[in-house]
């Protein structure tokens, strides 16, 4: 195969003391890198390899041209999985969201430093890849988000774990809008650790290569840091400016309701002109009702204390969400039909019912028969 054909792009570069760098690009920029099965199941023994490779000393993760890093799982064939068994349980959305959270949880337990460089489009399943990296950069183009809303989905790929860890209301805000975020916003909410100008990839490169890597793992995460935290240095003064920040006091608000509604009609009325916060409003109203209620118990259900148990909760809620059909509404209206007229299963969120939530809540396996059930247990 040639490598115009390969799904990921590998090389290994060596430093200048004979320690390697493992570079993985997504190689598929006409989708804007979006993340298929293959690319799944070519990164997955790739990060294990070098993870046991005492040579590779830290490893940087990347998209193909200069518009995305990922712009989220490639959900064609999960489409076409789900039309094939309306109503039922189909083994291809089991196996893609088993292979890619099991991808999610190694990054974010990954002994080495994972550099993942956050430039262009960072969303839904490329976020799942940067969330869980030591180190996590964005540039001056990055537009993150988690719009599950608009497909009748939820935000997943370990949002569970990391929505309840933002600061107050953020993650409920973000979750129930899709609203896209800048890399101001990012650093603020823990989302990304550096910002840096995209230009200055290839330099960064050379001083990556100079570092003395050695043996010890905190001391080369500890390197890392140092020369992002010099690079960002000179970069500092061209970050755009926040879009959360100006509506900080009405989104912390939000995490004092205990109703979904209520929260909702907060979000509605929340007060400025700027573009993003009407945008915001526009993608609460378009997206599905059942996903707001996700949204809305993940993030009542607070912080988890074990990030596989995250998965494990999550893979159970994407298994039936697949089966219900609202997933595959969303992505029928936005993505394949694009008439952008979803036929939601209820018009409102007071319109559905506690038992639809109870239900997709509930894991469709015994927990001796969950396919996640081994995430976490050989971690120190």
């Amino acid at each position: 195969m040639s490598a115009v054909n390969e799904v990921v792009l590998y090389q290994e570069l060596t430093a200048q003391n004979g320690k390697k760098i493992g570079v993985a690009t997504l190689n598929s920029e006409k989708s804007l890198n979006a993340l298929s099965l293959p690319m799944v199941e070519s990164l997955l023994p790739k990060l294990q390899a070098w993870q046991a490779d005492s040579s590779i000393s830290m490893v940087l993760l990347q998209g193909a041209g200069d518009k995305a890093f990922c712009a989220g799982g490639d959900i064609r064939d999960l489409y076409k999985a789900m039309l094939d068994k309306p109503g039922e349980y189909a083994p291809y959305v089991e196996e893609f969201f088993t292979k890619e959270y099991t991808l999610d949880y190694l990054i974010h337990t990954f002994g080495k430093p994972v550099l993942v460089w956050g430039n262009g489009i960072v969303m839904g399943g490329g976020l799942g890849l940067m969330a869980g990296a030591s180190h996590r950069v964005v540039t001056a183009t990055s537009r993150i988000a988690m719009p599950e809303m608009a497909i009748g989905l939820y935000p997943d790929v370990g949002a569970s774990w990391f929505l309840n860890r933002m600061p107050a209301g953020c993650g409920l805000f973000l979750g129930l809008t899709g609203a896209s975020i800048n890399a101001a916003d990012a650093k603020f909410i823990g989302l990304a650790d550096n910002f840096l100008l995209h230009e200055r990839k290839d330099a960064l490169l050379e001083k990556l290569l100079s570092i003395n890597w050695g043996d010890t793992v905190a001391l080369n995460h500890q390197k890392l840091s140092d020369v992002l935290r010099s690079e960002e240095e000179q970069c500092r003064t061209q970050m755009p400016l926040s879009n959360i920040r100006p509506h900080l006091g009405d989104i912390e608000a939000l995490a004092k309701h205990d109703s979904l509604q209520v929260a909702i009609d907060a979000i509605n009325v929340m007060q400025g002109e700027d573009k993003w916060l009407q945008k915001a409003k526009e993608s609460l109203a378009y997206g599905s009702p059942i996903t707001a209620h996700i949204v809305f118990e993940l993030l009542k259900l607070g912080q988890s204390k074990i990030l596989a148990d995250s998965f494990r909760l999550e893979l159970g809620l994407s298994v039936q969400c697949g089966k219900l059909g609202e997933f595959t509404e969303g992505v029928r209206a936005l993505l394949m039909d694009k008439d952008l007229q979803p036929k939601w299963q209820y018009q409102t969120v007071s319109d559905v019912p506690q038992s639809v939530i109870d239900e997709l809540f509930r894991s469709p396996w015994a927990a001796n028969a969950h396919p996640l059930r081994e995430l976490g247990q050989t971690d120190n």
